[in-house]
């Protein structure tokens, strides 16, 4: 419905800034995380975690990367839970991406 592989919530919505009941359109890259904050209103920090090659060493090291994420009162994700998110518009001045799916 989204034009993204992923299965639709169950749940309905009234959220203006839901891919799947509002008007905001997603595009762009898709990420997979983990939720490690869920403090904020309608927002949620998404953890990516991936190993780096240090050449000088021979070795890897472990990267993260946080992001915020818009969180529709449809998708019922809280902290520790795997999540897909989407790029869309910029929602607020930090918040660039959305939650899509939970896992």
């Amino acid at each position: 419905m989204i034009g993204i592989n992923v299965k639709e919530p169950e749940k309905e919505c009234n959220d203006k800034n839901c891919p799947f009941h509002g008007t905001l359109s997603v595009r762009g890259i898709l990420l997979t995380g983990k939720i490690v904050s869920d403090a904020m209103d309608k927002t949620v920090v998404v953890e990516k975690t991936r190993m780096h090659y240090v050449p000088k060493y021979e070795r890897y090291e472990k990267r993260t990367n946080r992001y915020k994420a818009h969180l529709p009162p449809c998708i019922e994700a809280k902290k520790g839970d795997e999540v897909t998110i989407a790029e869309c518009r910029p929602i607020s001045k930090t918040v660039s991406f959305v939650v899509v799916e939970r896992k």
